[in-house]
């Protein structure tokens, strides 16, 4: 606000002089006339003096004189203050201008910084007002539009939209002199005050930038989609080009180890075994991140055995511990339901993943899978926690990124694409749960899943039944903490107490102290470490030697030197709670694990089925051809579709049909998917001969056309003799085989 001082009129003080000083010549000048009046009455002789009436007189007028001279000083007084007032209220009014002025030149600096296109018209559509960005826009002067109902080019009407308030909102693209614009325009009825009617208020906001980039960012996303769609493309020939080779290596390797081989020669053999088991996991890797940067991983959510999942993956990851000489455990809570509801396979394989980077990246100690409940309900945390090299701070969040591990470097110890924990956290994070990982470097690391996981009815049924140990002491005679922590940890859950032992001097010393009731001896400690103590503590009841399964040899030794039972490493809670359970000749239990389906199939090849075989490649024929054979079978090998669908109508019509076609999808002429539609027709309804499809393919859009062709099944290659006998064993009853 501008100093009020500085706005006062210059004039102001020299009027008040001025008026004081024609005030005092009047005044004056009315005594002088009053003197000279009395002077003269006193001295003329037409005048008959009296003094005292004079003085009387004079007095009264003196005092009339006065009283108007108050009379006007009063009024004086006032106008001052009238005039005071009214300067002030000047004054007020003047600021008021000014701030609205300021605001007004502020409003419009505003908009002219804003860059928005702003017109008004009224109701004939003639303009009223304009901004400079307008004019710039039109390419006219302020003058040249105002009254005018002029309109700005119009190339291109986007949708228009109206919201609550009643603006009107739409996009418009505007022929300008730099080119063409888009402007997105919100127009509103304004009232103009004094003026009658309402007028239209447009306000334009240029955003060819934003379309520019929303088309650039369509065109990169349907460029995305091509390029995906082509890799996709891509991997499904590599897969299949890399796998068909492949399956005659890892099979040809199978069969060749089932002959007489020197020692050499079976060394050389397992090593190509190994290898291409890499290569084939490698493959598995590319193709699973493949489908899960295109959104194409569906989850299959059904009921299954948490418990039974988790010791089966110990299992599985076993071998490849127990050759780097290490522990493998599993535990999970008994309070957990044994049944839930979500996709076991996705599961299993997040739990390979990081148990299989544990063994990895361990070299002492082992690995531990251990289950228990989670922070929030419904919620399960699955741990695997190692003894490795374990992770510094700086890399735990890299380690999840695609193709990056811990140990990088040209130097590297550990191989691997680094996908597999990049894949592992897109699978939990589609099944609505989380990964985290705690590590000291040098100690290990223990990686946690939490995922949400419903009970199934009857969850809670037990598959076995828990001893009661309750008074029970029970010694572990372990040289790893892995496992017989674990097991001390279950033990004490069904009662017991528990005392782990490092080694057999330990365990010695401990057996007079109390009186135990079982032992527990890892044949870890050496052989004749386990013969001593087993000589030693003849007295107490239950004694267990745990063996790995290639020390299983030397169970008939174990027995005669005293021990009452064995368990097979890792040790599964069932076989635990029978052996505490049980009497003294445990040894003569069947062994945990279920024959396999080549174990049971026909070795007579009377008793085998008539199975055709239609493969193109001759590596991937005689192998599948030697599969069978081995198992029992009669295969027939046809090289081509057209061959397959001829050899099928021969054995029709001679009566003697082939049991199952193993189907190659992949041919020359006529493929597999062909030769199947002419059997379905052929069949015409009558007795439907299961198909099973042979491809290198593993994704999703091969199998759904496989289904659809009419096949019953689906094996991948490299064709594994297990799956393939399972296959087979299905077979007779004609039912969908999934593999």
């Amino acid at each position: 606000m501008r100093d009020r001082s500085l706005r006062k009129p210059g004039g102001l003080y020299g009027r008040r002089i001025l008026s004081a000083v024609v005030r005092a010549a009047v005044l004056l000048s009315m005594s002088i006339g009053i003197a000279f009046g009395v002077i003269g009455a006193m001295h003329s002789p037409l005048v008959a003096y009296d003094p005292q009436l004079f003085a009387s007189g004079l007095a009264g007028l003196f005092g009339a004189a006065c009283g108007v001279i108050g009379l006007l000083l009063a009024h004086g007084r006032r106008l001052k203050h009238d005039l005071l007032e009214a300067q002030q209220s000047a004054e007020e009014l003047a600021d008021r201008n000014w701030e609205l002025k300021e605001s007004e030149e502020r409003a419009k600096s505003f908009l002219a910084a804003q860059g928005d296109v702003i017109v008004r018209r009224d109701a004939d559509g003639r303009i009223t007002y304009v901004n400079d960005a307008f004019c710039a826009l039109a390419n006219r002067t302020r003058d040249e539009l105002i009254g005018t109902a002029f309109s700005l080019t119009i190339l291109g009407q986007g949708a228009t939209a109206h919201s609550s308030d009643g603006t009107r909102i739409h996009d418009q693209k505007i022929a300008a002199e730099s080119g063409a614009r888009w402007i997105a325009w919100r127009e509103v009825m304004v009232r103009t005050g004094t003026l009658p009617g309402a007028e239209v208020q447009s306000v334009g906001r240029d955003v060819t930038d934003r379309v520019q980039a929303e088309r650039a960012l369509a065109d990169a996303r349907d460029q995305a989609e091509t390029a995906n769609r082509a890799k996709s493309r891509f991997l499904a020939m590599v897969s299949h080009e890399v796998r068909t080779p492949l399956n005659g290596i890892l099979g040809m390797a199978d069969l060749l180890r089932d002959t007489a081989l020197t020692p050499e020669q079976t060394t050389y053999v397992k090593a190509v075994k190994t290898s291409g088991d890499a290569l084939l996991s490698l493959i598995d890797e590319i193709l699973d991140f493949s489908k899960i940067e295109a959104g194409r991983i569906d989850l299959d959510a059904r009921v299954f055995d948490l418990a039974a999942l988790v010791e089966e993956t110990a299992e599985l990851i076993a071998p490849r511990a127990q050759a780097k000489e290490l522990e493998v455990a599993a535990y999970v809570e008994d309070g957990l339901p044994r049944r839930v509801t979500g996709d076991a396979s996705r599961l299993r394989q997040v739990l390979l993943n990081l148990a299989g980077n544990a063994v990895k990246f361990t070299d002492r100690g082992g690995v531990a899978i251990i289950v228990e409940p989670g922070v929030w309900p419904g919620e399960i945390d699955l741990l695997v926690r190692d003894t490795g090299i374990g992770i510094a701070p700086d890399e735990r969040d890299r380690i999840f990124k695609e193709f990056e591990q811990a140990d990088s470097g040209i130097a590297r110890k550990f191989g691997g694409t680094g996908l597999g924990l990049a894949i592992s956290q897109r699978i939990v994070e589609r099944m609505g749960g989380r990964i985290t990982v705690e590590s000291v470097p040098g100690s290990g690391s223990t990686f946690r899943v939490a995922i949400p996981l419903a009970p199934a009815p009857g969850a809670h049924a037990s598959s076995f039944a828990a001893p009661d140990l309750a008074g029970m002491d029970v010694m572990i005679v372990a040289v790893s903490s892995v496992e017989s922590l674990l097991m001390a940890r279950r033990l004490t859950r069904w009662g017991a107490r528990v005392c782990v032992a490092p080694d057999q001097t330990v365990a010695a010393a401990l057996l007079p102290e109390r009186v135990w009731g079982a032992i527990l001896v890892d044949h870890a400690i050496g052989r004749a470490a386990c013969d001593e103590l087993a000589h030693a503590t003849t007295a107490i009841p239950r004694r267990v030697v745990m063996v790995t399964p290639t020390a299983r040899t030397e169970l008939p030794a174990l027995k005669d030197a005293g021990f009452t039972g064995y368990l097979v490493k890792p040790v599964r809670a069932a076989s635990l709670a029978a052996r505490m359970a049980g009497g003294d000749d445990e040894f003569e239990r069947h062994d945990d694990s279920a024959p396999s389906s080549a174990d049971v199939a026909p070795k007579d090849p009377a008793q085998g089925l008539a199975i055709l075989i239609a493969e193109d490649n001759e590596i991937n024929a005689l192998l599948a051809r030697s599969l069978l054979v081995r198992l029992g079978h009669r295969p027939t090998v046809a090289t081509n579709g057209d061959a397959a669908v001829d050899a099928w109508l021969s054995a029709h019509e001679a009566g003697e049909p082939y049991a199952i076609v193993l189907m190659d999808v992949h041919m020359p002429g006529v493929d597999g998917i062909e030769a199947t539609r002419r059997i379905r027709a052929a069949e015409a309804g009558g007795h439907r001969t299961p198909i099973v499809a042979l491809t290198a393919n593993a994704f999703d859009d091969d199998r759904e056309a496989c289904i659809a062709a009419g096949m019953d099944g689906f094996l991948t290659k490299p064709l594994d003799r297990e799956r393939l006998a399972a296959a087979l064993a299905t077979a007779a009853d004609a039912k969908a085989i999934a593999a």
